[in-house]
Parts: structure tokens; C-alpha cells; sequence
């Protein structure tokens, strides 16, 4: 029998199926279950699947109920509120309270002891450096005043000669001739005028001047005025004040006092051997002892001498000192001097000049050249030009005079060594015919010894 055959028979065929022909149909059903699934998904990614329609909202809310078990129409209670905290006594939140505002309190109180003591602090800081700054000062001006001193009583110890001791020889020269006519009893005549022509003509104090005193006091014999030695002798020591009471005469300490200029600069000037370096260091230490600070130029350069001489009046007084090489420019020396002691806010620049002989005309042109380019360091410099003479030089020195005042303008004279010569009466002759004030006389080798002039101690030194 075909299965044809089986299939037209109306009669059942009896299937015989075993466990095991049970379990692998399952099995086949499942596969193909899984692939018809599988294949389900893939084709819905290929071609998307359009959404169904949006569930309604009253579905939504019923099954919410149904989950909630609340019947179908009727709303869901609210839920309850939360018990609100129990609101606390008023004595416990008045207890709260304060105890904030104290916390509050003492919390702002910490924080302003701590800016106090801070600011204690700072002062007590600030004090303590003010102090070491006051006691800084007050021992750097105790030093200074120390060395000021040190310096006057130096200087006091160097305790000069007096003026009437310094023109002991010109005493003895002229004026002993002087005296020794007037100590005469008889009355002034023709014979007592011509001895006095020949003891003024002898003097050095010039052909001019003793002409002058000469002349006058013949007109005032003429007129009986002078009838006696003593009137003549007091006239011709009147007149003789008059003319050395040049307006001008003054120490250096009375320009600084009188002038703003500040450095005040002195040009010295003078021929080699008149003693100028000397007195340039004489001068210095003069100043530092009155308290003004000094600033040194060794402008002559041409002498290597002068340099280490002026060096070593430096070092002594306690002033700077400006030094080129030897053979340098004077007036570039000079200049670089003279810029220091703007710079440095000194009193007095000191400066030191070549004093080859003053028949040289390159001298007098070297000369001019360093004031000019002095005032071109400082306008208005040099504040006074000093010649310094040497007194033993006698009328010699009145020529000097006259070229370097006409060369310079010389606005005051040092005459030095007038100790160790008769011929002080220079001092008259140079106040006559130049009316140049003598400023200071040398009368020894100290510091002292350098003098102030003074007219009238002058002419009483003289006539002593």
C-alpha cells in the first residue's frame, strides 16, 4: 500500500509514537517557533513598524486604580500631610535666641582684640624702629660733633702769633724810624717833613701812596693843624686807617652767611712760592672748624708738588680733595671739582690754581680759561677770585697785584709771611692804589697764624 493509498483509506492509521519521538517533535516545534520569531524581528528593523495608537488617558488612570485598588470612579485621596514639628516653648527659643547673640558676640569681640593687638603690635613696631632711627642720628651727630671738636681744640692748641708779633720786623723797619721822629720835642717844620719823605719813600708802601700821606700832611703843617710830633703821628696813623679800611674786608665764614650760593667757589690764585697751597689748607681747615664742609681742587698741576702738598692739608682737615694727573688740563680739573661739590651739596669748593711767574703771558691766559670753564660748571662761579702775595716780595707784590686784578678781577688778598719781613707796609700801598681788600695776613707757619685782617688791630699792631 502507497501512501496514495493510505491517504484515500477512510481508516485511521493508528500512530505509534514513543517518548523519545515526543520530545524531538518538541524540540522541532521550538526551533521552528525561535526562527519564525527571529524572522518577525528582522523584517519589522527593515521596514519599520508604523506605532500603534497612543493608549487613552482614562485607561491609564483606570489601571493605575485597579493597580491601587481604588474602585472605578472615584478619585484617589491625596496623600497626607506630614505633622508638622512641634512649634518649641517660647522660654526655650528665648534661650535660643540668646545663645546665638552671645556666640554673635563673642565672635566679634575675639575678632576686635585681634585687630587691637595687631594694631599694638604695628605701633610698638613702628616705635622701636623710630627709636633705632633717633638713636642712629643722635650718634652719628654726636660723632660729628666729637670730630668738629677734635678739630677746633687742634686748632686752638695751634694758638697763633698776635698781629703786633707778626709785624715785629716792620716795627723795627720803618715805623721805629717813625717813632723815633716823632719822639722829637721841637715843632713840626720843613726839616721834620723831609726826614718823614725819606722814611715813607724807604717804606715799600709805594711811590704813590707815600706821596699821598706826604702831601697831606704838609698841607695840614701849612695850615698849623700839625704843630707838634704827636698830632703828626696821630694824623698819619689816622690817614693810614683810612686807606687799609677797603670795604670788601672780610673771613670767608661772612660771604657763606651773607651769600645763598651753595657751593660758594674760591678760585686762589697766586704766583709759585707765595705760600698759596698752604693757605688753601689753612683756609680749609678754618671752615671745617666753623662747621662748613669743603671740597679741595688740586688745579695746579703743572707742580706735582702742590698736588701731594694739598693732599696732605686734605687728609689733615678731613676734606675731599679732587686730583688729575700731573701735566693735566688745570680747568678740566677744576670743572670736575667744581660739579662734585654741586653734586654733593658742599659749602665751599677750594680750588687751587698754576702760579708760574706772572710775567708769563700763558699763565694769565691759563688763568682766564679756568674761570671761564669754572662758570660754565657752576653760573655765576667763581664766587671770589684770592691773591695770595708774598709780603717779602714788597713793592713787587703791589705789581702782582695789579696784573692779576686787571687779568681776574681779584676781589680779595691774602699777604703771607709778613713775620719774616719789614716790609708789612705793602699791606698800605696795595689797599691805595688798588682798593682791593686785604682779606687775611700770614703771620707764622700754624693754622692760627693765618689771621682775618682787620684794619684797626692792623694799624694799632703797627703803631704799638
Amino acid at each position: 500500500m502507497t501512501l496514495l493509498d493510505l491517504a484515500r483509506s477512510p481508516r485511521p492509521i493508528p500512530l505509534a509514537l514513543t517518548a523519545g519521538d515526543l520530545v524531538g517533535l518538541g524540540l522541532v516545534v521550538a526551533l521552528v517557533a525561535l526562527l519564525v520569531t527571529a524572522a518577525v524581528r528582522l523584517l519589522r528593523q527593515r521596514r519599520g513598524r508604523a506605532p500603534g495608537p497612543p493608549v487613552p488617558s482614562e485607561e491609564i488612570e483606570r489601571e493605575l486604580e485597579r493597580e491601587a485598588g481604588v474602585p472605578e470612579g472615584r478619585l484617589p485621596e491625596p496623600p497626607p500631610a506630614p505633622a508638622a514639628a512641634p512649634a518649641p516653648a517660647p522660654a526655650a527659643a528665648e534661650e535660643e535666641e540668646a545663645r546665638k547673640k552671645e556666640e554673635y558676640r563673642r565672635k566679634k569681640e575675639a575678632e576686635r582684640a585681634e585687630k587691637e593687638r595687631r594694631r599694638l603690635a604695628r605701633e610698638e613696631e613702628e616705635r622701636r624702629a623710630r627709636e633705632e632711627e633717633d638713636r642712629r642720628a643722635r650718634e652719628a651727630e654726636e660723632a660729628r660733633r666729637r670730630e668738629e671738636e677734635e678739630r677746633r681744640r687742634r686748632v686752638e692748641a695751634e694758638a697763633g702769633r698776635t698781629l703786633a708779633a707778626g709785624l715785629e720786623k716792620t716795627r723795627t723797619g720803618f715805623v721805629a724810624r717813625l717813632q723815633g721822629l716823632f719822639g722829637s720835642r721841637g715843632p713840626v717844620d720843613e726839616s721834620t717833613l723831609a726826614e718823614l719823605e725819606e722814611i715813607l719813600f724807604t717804606a715799600d708802601i709805594g711811590v704813590k701812596t707815600a706821596t699821598a700821606l706826604l702831601e697831606g700832611a704838609r698841607e695840614r703843617v701849612r695850615r698849623r693843624e700839625l704843630e707838634d710830633p704827636d698830632k703828626l703821628k696821630a694824623a698819619l696813623r689816622e690817614e693810614i686807617a683810612r686807606i687799609v679800611s677797603v670795604p670788601g674786608a672780610r673771613d670767608l665764614s661772612e660771604d657763606l652767611a651773607a651769600s645763598g650760593a651753595r657751593p660758594w667757589v674760591v678760585m686762589v690764585v697766586g704766583v709759585n712760592g707765595s705760600g698759596k697751597t698752604t693757605t688753601i689748607g689753612k683756609l680749609a681747615a678754618k671752615l671745617r672748624a666753623g662747621g662748613h664742609s669743603v671740597l679741595l681742587g688740586a688745579g695746579d698741576t703743572f707742580r706735582a708738588a702742590a698736588g701731594e702738598q694739598l693732599e696732605i692739608w686734605a687728609e689733615r682737615v678731613g676734606a675731599p680733595i679732587v686730583r688729575g694727573k700731573d701735566g693735566s688740563d688745570p680747568a678740566s680739573v677744576c670743572f670736575d671739582t667744581v660739579r662734585r661739590g654741586v653734586e654733593e651739596k658742599v659749602d665751599v669748593v677750594l680750588l687751587d690754581t698754576a702760579g708760574r711767574l706772572h710775567t708769563k703771558l700763558p699763565l694769565m691766559e691759563e688763568l682766564k680759561k679756568v674761570q671761564r670753564v669754572v662758570g660754565k660748571a657752576l653760573p655765576g662761579a667763581p664766587h671770589l677770585v684770592l691773591l695770595v702775595l708774598d709780603a717779602t716780595n714788597g713793592q713787587n707784590a703791589i705789581a702782582q697785584a695789579r696784573q692779576f686784578h686787571e687779568a681776574l678781577g681779584v676781589g680779595g688778598i691774602v699777604l703771607t709771611k709778613l713775620d719774616g719781613t719789614a716790609k708789612g707796609g705793602v699791606v698800605i700801598g696795595i689797599c691805595d692804589e688798588l682798593a682791593i681788600p686785604v682779606r687775611y695776613v700770614g703771620v707764622g707757619e700754624k693754622v692760627a697764624d693765618l689771621r682775618a685782617f682787620d684794619a684797626r688791630e692792623f694799624v694799632d699792631a703797627l703803631f704799638e
